[in-house]
């Protein structure tokens, strides 16, 4: 168990794939909250997500390790993806509270899209209860008058929604993917291991790879 004064960023995701604008997240993070580590948690069967359009779990957790495999305050958890049916982050939230201890905080880091539809999630009042919520957006972009509902619900809840500017979230998997199909360089856009992985096992169409063969 962890010590119980540890701070733990939670980052979850369907990585699909992982890109520099999750890791630059995660370390902005690190610094800006003071945690001790983050923790990457690649979805398994997330109840928002059509799983017919997901990768399968394993290359989705593998570019994950490989991505953040040199820095030694991001770990990879498969707490999700070796649960069967639907991983609610609720439950994945409490699996991990009784992984580090419950005197351990946890910071749950999210996108800002996100965390728009958390009172759409399975039992956001107690959610909130379970870890403070970072809010990932780029610098300049304004969700508007959805900003202040969900702030206002947060502080109904006595609890602050926690803003985190990241230059770097322009980045989309959405983006990368289609780059791959259609056979456009990702490179500076996702790890170099991770660009070699997408090549090497033939993900997101066709056309995978071809910007990048040796």
């Amino acid at each position: 168990m962890v010590d119980a004064k540890c701070k733990i960023g939670i980052m979850g995701g369907t990585f699909d794939p992982v890109h520099y604008g999750h890791l630059v997240t995660a370390e902005a993070a690190l610094g800006e909250f003071q945690l001790d580590q983050v923790l990457f948690v690649p979805s398994g069967n997330p109840p928002h997500k059509d799983p017919i359009g997901v990768t399968e779990t394993k290359h989705r957790y593998l570019m994950t390790v490989l991505a953040t495999v040199t820095n030694p305050k991001f770990e990879v958890s498969r707490v999700d993806i070796d649960r069967e049916g639907v991983t609610y982050t609720i439950e994945t939230l409490r699996l991990l509270k009784a992984r580090y201890g419950p005197g351990t905080e946890l910071y749950f880091i999210t996108g800002a899209d996100a965390i728009l539809e958390i009172m759409s999630w399975k039992d956001p009042k107690n959610l909130l209860q379970m870890a403070e919520f970072i809010a990932a957006t780029r610098p300049g972009f304004s969700l508007g008058r959805q900003n202040d509902m969900i702030k206002r619900w947060f502080a109904q809840q006595e609890k602050s929604l926690n803003i985190l500017q990241v230059p770097a979230m322009a980045i989309s998997s959405t983006d990368i993917r289609k780059r791959v199909k259609h056979g456009k360089s990702i490179r500076y856009l996702v790890p170099e291991t991770v660009d070699h992985y997408i090549y090497k096992n033939n993900l997101y169409g066709e056309c995978s790879g071809t910007h990048n063969r040796p």
